[in-house]
């Protein structure tokens, strides 16, 4: 991203909501450069852009703990050019994307590479997320420090579990050395080999192999096991099930360094939602109408640390093929914030300043990191607002992909602008339907 801007922005008359500091009120944020210069009332700055807040929310940056740029390798289904330009268009100045690319990215020359590119492409903050063991294969560790020297933020064989429970505490042993975060897929392969969708009467109904909860919910309680034993800094991704988010609570009131995200899928659908259609085909399945309850309750009462999208894009024709052939996986950027205002800010299930705390404070401290609005904290920031009527139309994404079962859906509340390093990389023209 670049280092310098010789312009001035001044956000006017906007609700500054930022968890970090406990601020919920109407400001001007003036931003020079990659720096925030100044906040308060009644702003002037001669030289600067203005940008009229009046009405909208403005948030520190979002940050997307989970996606999938598929570059290097994919670049077929994505780049990371055009998922970067999706992720602003849906309101994220940064994103972390999984290591299960062509080649895996688990050593520092394939790392740089993605850094490099992501410089390049000059849209959002790209922070790769490295491989925990060579090849995602869970035989052995992979290049973890020199890693986070290109650059990584975390590790992950995401895609698949870390293999044996011994790997997976010498990956946390070692990521403890290195201050690491340790981010696992949770899932058992003998519980979930061959399925399709979650089991249950809904599986059995449409006759596609149906995966237990219990595949998810086992190995998050050997990783929480294991996150005790080491003290590491434990993440559970795209958390789907109850009993994961009890294994999670359970850590969290003994102390334990864990944390979890969800995905707005699994917090909108259930499987009840499954029909003959691979874009209602994902990993972790869309689960039970009871897990989606528990999940929004974790959401509401802090248990749950960040919304991540899990956006997973797949050329169309890898997925234009029988629900059992195509692959796991749909699109988020776009939709995620759209879909949490919906799903749980205007239904009453938690307030703006959670559902803002979700997408910026929240992932921060997951990385060990901080998001504000402060005088000289980073000119990242999100604008968004929560009446905004709009139709998402996945043919008008910069995305490559486009499975996603929203397209299509009407909409209340979407990001009206991006702003990284003091630069609007993204502006919505009000109005416009995606």
């Amino acid at each position: 991203m670049p280092t310098t801007n010789d312009r001035l922005l001044l956000i006017k008359n906007g609700r500054v909501i930022d968890p970090a500091t406990k601020t919920d009120a109407t400001n001007d944020v003036l931003l020079d450069g990659v720096r925030t210069a100044k906040i308060g009332t009644g702003l002037s700055a001669p030289d600067a852009e203005i940008f009229d807040a009046s009405g909208m929310i403005v948030a520190p940056g979002f940050i997307d703990l989970h996606c999938h740029l598929r570059e290097p390798g994919q670049e077929m289904s994505e780049t990371i050019e055009t998922g970067a330009r999706s992720a602003a268009r849906g309101g994220f100045t940064a994103v972390c994307c999984m290591p299960n690319t062509q080649p895996v990215n688990d050593n520092a020359s394939v790392t740089r590479s993605i850094v490099e590119r992501a410089a390049a492409a000059d849209t959002v903050q790209v922070w790769p997320i490295g491989a925990a063991s060579v090849g995602s294969k869970g035989e052995a560790l992979a290049e973890i420090a020199a890693m986070k020297d290109a650059g990584i933020v975390a590790v992950s064989d995401d895609g698949k579990s870390v293999a044996t429970a011994r790997l997976m505490r010498q990956v946390m042993d070692y990521c403890n050395s290195l201050d690491l975060p340790v981010i696992d897929h949770c899932e058992d392969p003998s519980l979930f080999a061959g399925g399709v969708m979650r089991e249950g009467p809904r599986s059995v109904r449409l006759g596609l192999k149906g995966i237990p909860a219990q595949s998810e919910s086992i190995c998050a309680g050997r990783d929480v096991e294991l996150a005790v034993l080491t003290r590491a800094r434990l993440h559970i991704a795209h958390l789907s099930t109850t009993g994961a988010l009890e294994y999670v609570r359970h850590a969290k009131k003994l102390g334990v360094r864990v944390t979890c995200e969800v995905a707005p899928h699994h917090f909108t659908l259930c499987d009840e939602d499954v029909r003959y259609d691979t874009n209602y085909k994902m990993n972790p399945p869309l689960a039970s109408r009871a897990d989606r309850t528990a999940l929004i309750a974790g959401i509401a009462d802090g248990a749950v640390d960040a919304i991540a999208t899990d956006h997973a894009p797949h050329h169309p024709a890898s997925k234009d093929v029988e629900f059992d052939r195509a692959p796991f996986g749909i699109i988020g950027f776009e939709t995620a914030l759209a879909l949490t205002l919906s799903e749980l800010f205007h239904t009453g299930k938690i307030s703006i300043t959670r559902l803002v705390e979700l997408f910026t404070t929240g992932p921060a401290r997951v990385l060990g990191s901080e998001r504000k609005i402060a005088v000289g904290s980073p000119a990242d920031l999100t604008i968004f607002s929560t009446d905004l009527a709009w139709t998402y139309r996945a043919s008008e994404s910069p995305s490559k992909s486009r499975n996603t079962p929203f397209d299509g859906r009407a909409f209340r509340g979407a990001p009206v602008a991006t702003i990284v390093g003091g630069r609007i990389v993204y502006r919505r023209e009000l109005g416009a339907t995606a």
